[in-house]
């Protein structure tokens, strides 16, 4: 009887990591099914120098691997309708994705399947032998300069948004599209970040309950960062992890739309609320930095900056949340 083990990732280049993990997943079952991210959502995920090698090459090379038996190439950022497609009986990522946080895991579940996250042999990554094979910082967006502190910050900030208007407006459109979508079904949006990515989710909120530029109708949007009632008794009756998904369970419904802001990309609470929002029937609108993947692997669509200065980012997150405001006033301008 065939017992399907399904695992995905981009897998850009192989490494002895990748190989244990796949060599792993099939000894759990008898027939190894690989996921890989297309070429365009991996630019979404890793930023526009990504992958190194096209989907093509990377889907024969995993098939040259005496693990694995077949390769699908899925356009969306997360797997979840290719597994719903496929049902595997077992799914299985990388001790670095806790069981809770593995996509497709709920479903598997309910389909009487088992999900596990397999521990990491080695310190390796792709992205950890790129930066060894490379001696300049990656696209000089961490750029050093003889200049002083204001000098050097406001180049850096200035090639960051020349980077973004030239390689990611279409991640822009397609976040803001997200938004616009959500708010045309009739949903509401809820936002929730930490610390300066705390005070972007009230202030978005706040543009889209008031507005930005222009008259139009009010629009439902709830930061989760704001209740200080709720957020110190979640915090105390359970841990500060739970204080953003347990307000998704009370509030979010099928449709709305979460906008996750952790400028690392890797915020327990954040990343919790993510999967309760997925778990709801909710899309996902990530915006994180330039090395934020998990955050970006979670979500439908997601904005990543490409920096991995936190200021830098926090920056360029409430100009583009700006241009979405922006955005949604000239979708439903005199809309009352």
């Amino acid at each position: 009887m065939k017992k399907v083990v399904f695992t995905n990732g981009c897998f850009d280049i192989l490494h002895p990591g990748h190989i244990d993990l796949l060599n792993k997943a099939k000894l759990l079952g008898n027939h190894l099914i690989v996921g890989i991210n297309s070429d365009k959502s991996i630019k979404k995920i890793k930023g526009n120098d990504r992958p190194y090698l096209s989907q093509q090459s990377r889907k024969e090379m995993l098939l040259a691997l005496k693990s694995v038996d077949e390769v699908h190439i899925f356009e969306e950022l997360t797997p979840i309708k290719l597994i719903q497609h496929l049902r595997p009986n077992i799914l299985v990522k990388g001790g670095d994705w806790k069981v809770e946080e593995i996509i497709g895991a709920e479903f598997v579940f309910e389909n009487g399947g088992e999900v596990f996250s397999i521990p990491l042999t080695g310190n390796f990554s792709t992205s950890n032998l790129v930066n060894i094979i490379k001696t300049d910082k990656q696209n000089g967006l961490n750029i050093i300069t003889n200049d002083g502190i204001c000098e050097t910050s406001i180049h850096q900030h200035n090639k960051v948004f020349q980077d973004i208007l030239e390689n990611n407006l279409e991640v822009v459109k397609d976040c803001a599209n997200l938004i616009v979508k959500t708010l045309k079904r009739g949903n509401k949006i809820l936002l929730c970040g930490n610390g300066g990515s705390a005070a972007d989710a009230q202030h978005i909120a706040a543009e889209l309950v008031g507005r930005f530029e222009s008259e139009r109708r009010a629009f439902p949007a709830i930061s989760l960062t704001t209740d200080t009632s709720a957020l110190t008794a979640l915090a105390n009756d359970y841990d500060f992890e739970r204080i953003f998904s347990r307000q998704v369970e009370a509030l979010a419904v099928e449709g709305d739309c979460l906008i996750a802001i952790s400028t690392s990309g890797n915020s327990k609470n954040v990343i919790a609320a993510v999967m309760k929002a997925r778990e709801k029937g909710c899309s996902i609108l990530g915006m994180t930095g330039s090395k934020g993947k998990k955050l970006a692997s979670l979500s439908d669509e997601c904005l990543m900056i490409p920096s991995d200065r936190t200021a830098r980012i926090q920056e360029a997150h409430i100009t583009i949340a700006h241009i979405w405001c922006e955005i949604v006033d000239s979708e439903f301008e005199g809309n009352n």
